[in-house]
């Protein structure tokens, strides 16, 4: 699930921000985790929608 994807990049960025990695290295694991996120909140606002229908 992407909760489950969610959690794993966030818990290998949030490692990379403790040991000091590369800022670029960083900088793209954060961007994936907010598309991961974005993605996430696209799928809760279809399945809303697909309930209303």
């Amino acid at each position: 699930m992407i909760n489950d994807e969610i959690c794993k990049l966030r818990d290998k960025l949030n490692k990379s921000i403790e040991e000091g990695k590369d800022k670029e290295e960083i900088y793209k694991l954060s961007l994936k985790l907010d598309e991961l996120i974005a993605q996430f909140y696209r799928e809760k606002e279809n399945e809303k929608k697909k309930k209303e229908e």
